[in-house]
């Protein structure tokens, strides 16, 4: 099976990009790939940030959906949740930089680093209710780094943003042209990396002050609610199998 992420360390940046266009769908496979590089970056010394990065006009377009149906999705869900806790406990400093779609679990990973650069061209969104779903890592992680409204209207309608008002809300940290996009987001974090590992261990701890051991909590919390509860109703399959089948879904009265 061929990667599909590409890693490297370099000037104290531990990069990790996605490498699975046009749209670096997140299988099972690349998220396992993910969680496998997040330990080695922080097993590595030489790494003071982590960068996340994508090949191709996109960022992500999510999770496959094929995965999210019986029987996977008892497998998928948990595995996605503990790849975003990864990223989201990750003891360093991570920037993230994005282009094109950035749409459910592409968007959630993003939501799950520190600082965001994007580039002109990005949208942001959850459309998983669009399939009768939900997003468990956006559930927790939204909340958090917007206003409560916002973070409701993108689960509860699938809308998706521009990058101009995804930084009015504070969802990302500074907008570039496309072509500018990868040097700044290299900038950023080489501007964090020359200090102390220890002093921005520490320092994230201290920033995030107990939070990251609450959202671990919480992931476990809303992935119990999505296997066990939305996964158990027939609109979950039905939302799902539509869109597989490329037509409009048939809801439930109920």
């Amino acid at each position: 099976m061929a990667a599909t992420i590409e890693t490297r360390v370099n000037g104290g940046l531990g990069r990790l990009v996605l490498n699975h266009p046009p749209l670096n769908i997140l299988t099972q496979d690349m998220l396992a790939e993910v969680r496998a590089a997040i330990r080695d970056f922080e097993a590595n010394s030489a790494v003071r940030v982590l960068l996340v990065s994508a090949h191709g006009k996109h960022f992500s377009a999510g999770a496959d959906v094929g995965e999210h149906l019986p029987p996977l999705y008892r497998q998928m869900i948990p595995e996605f949740l503990e790849t975003v806790a990864a990223i989201d406990g990750f003891p360093l400093p991570t920037v993230a930089a994005v282009q094109g779609k950035c749409l459910g679990g592409g968007f959630e990973v993003v939501q799950a680093a520190d600082i965001v650069i994007a580039a002109e061209d990005a949208s942001f969104g959850q459309p998983e209710i669009v399939l009768g779903v939900f997003p468990p890592a956006a559930c927790v992680l939204l909340p958090e780094r917007c206003d409560s409204g916002l973070a409701a209207d993108l689960v509860l309608s699938g809308a998706v943003i521009e990058a101009v008002e995804a930084l009015e809300h504070g969802l990302i940290r500074k907008i570039v042209p496309p072509s500018e996009l990868e040097d700044e987001a290299t900038a950023t974090a080489q501007r964090i990396a020359q200090h102390s590992r220890a002093a921005l261990e520490i320092t994230k701890r201290a920033l995030r002050n107990g939070s990251t051991q609450r959202r671990a909590a919480a992931f476990r919390d809303v992935g119990a609610i999505y296997v066990e509860e939305l996964m158990n109703t027939a609109d979950a399959i039905e939302g799902l199998r539509a869109f597989q089948e490329k037509r409009q879904p048939t809801w439930s009265h109920r």
